[in-house]
């Protein structure tokens, strides 16, 4: 087992990035000139494109799978997005511990503690989500990689506030978790900075400060993706938040009590694609509350010259999968600004039986997938032939 002290240096090197920019004109204006490797994603105004072509994307997200120890699991599920068209996949980037497991078996990725913290780049650590990486630059899939948690599965900020003893509403601005935080950053972005397979970095899984200012995230986003494209100019970047905050209706999801300004935040130069999230059920609004939701966040991306990626959507079994989500689906598909979207949450078998049912998962090959998974690649298809 490889650990990674806190305070000790990393390891990065940009050489094979430099390599292979070199030949390449497709210059893009967040780079400031730079060119893109092969094979990277980047922007064109509110469209992603990779290698000169630009297309809407279709995604998913799969959290758990960094977390598998069996190297033919993550493979079959790769290989079933890849035949299903599917191009970009979110997948956790974190697991944080405030105690080290004591079964060599148990996947960790962070030992979080005031006296000092511990990066796990071993066999049960890091390596898990190298084997990832490789597998899904293999098949030619984009991933998004998050940095934390808002929330306590798999450690996340709380992890952090209990081991340094801040909040949730502090942790933004508390020096020593911050610290920490971009050590764990480093220690990823310098991993994978060669790597065509990552599609953006993400700097945390749906980021709330309940009742703060604004400015608290916008100043740690703002920040934070400065640092970011410093280790890494060629990786795009986004913030991972809800969208929560803006204008366009009433509902909360719409209020600022969150912590988040959509529109403010999508301006900061360094953050090159605006995310949102879409849970009606979850949030207690009606299902008409999707239409104006997504063209709320596409007006503002189209204002900002970025591309809106709906990061996270779904209902519960019971609501009908098929019936709300692939309306949800073609509104995306046919709203200006909107460059994809990723369903939550892609479901398999394993050697292990089922991936977790959360009332939201699409299982492979099941009804629901032919809906909202063969059906909206044909779709999208259809249109790009156009």
């Amino acid at each position: 087992m490889t650990f990674i002290a806190c305070g000790l240096p990393t390891i990065a090197t940009c050489a094979a990035i430099a390599q292979a920019s070199r030949g390449i004109d497709n210059e893009q204006p967040h780079l400031e000139g730079r060119a893109v490797p092969p094979g990277f994603a980047t922007t064109n105004g509110t469209h992603f494109t990779i290698d000169g072509r630009s297309e809407y994307l279709v995604g998913t997200n799969a959290y758990w799978l960094p977390f598998l120890t069996n190297n033919a699991d993550v493979d079959l599920t790769m290989d079933q997005l890849q035949a299903s068209g599917i191009k970009v996949l979110r997948t956790w980037g974190f697991n944080d511990v405030t105690s080290i497991p004591t079964d060599p078996s148990t996947v960790w990725f962070q030992y979080l503690s005031s006296s000092g913290s511990i990066i796990n780049t071993g066999a049960n650590g890091l390596q898990r989500l190298d084997y990832v990486v490789a597998a899904a630059e293999k098949r030619g899939l984009k991933l998004i990689i998050p940095f934390v948690n808002h929330w306590q599965d798999y450690g996340g900020i709380p992890a952090y506030t209990s081991a340094f003893g801040t909040g949730g509403s502090t942790w933004y601005k508390h020096q020593p978790a911050q610290a920490q935080y971009r050590l764990y950053v480093k220690e990823l972005v310098s991993r994978y900075a060669a790597s065509p397979a990552i599609f953006a970095w993400q700097l945390a899984n749906e980021p709330r400060c309940m009742l703060c200012s604004t400015d608290d995230i916008f100043n740690w986003a703002t920040t934070t993706s400065e640092y970011i494209k410093s280790l890494d100019p060629y990786h795009m970047v986004t913030i991972g938040d809800e969208g929560q905050g803006l204008t366009g209706d009433v509902w909360p999801p719409y209020w600022l009590i969150f912590g988040t300004d959509f529109a403010r935040n999508l301006q900061i130069k360094t953050i090159d694609f605006g995310t949102f999230h879409m849970y009606p059920t979850t949030w207690g609004v009606p299902l008409s509350f999707a239409y104006n939701w997504i063209r709320s966040h596409a007006s503002k991306c189209v204002a900002f010259g970025k591309p809106c990626y709906l990061e996270e959507y779904g209902v519960p079994s019971s609501r009908g999968h098929c019936e709300v989500e692939s309306e949800w689906q073609t509104w995306a598909l046919q709203t200006e600004g909107i460059a994809g979207d990723g369903f939550w949450q892609v479901g398999t078998t394993l050697s292990t039986g089922p991936t977790h049912d959360d009332t939201f998962t699409i299982y492979h090959d099941s009804p629901e997938w032919t809906c909202l998974v063969t059906d909206h690649v044909e779709n999208v298809r259809n249109i790009s032939a156009t």
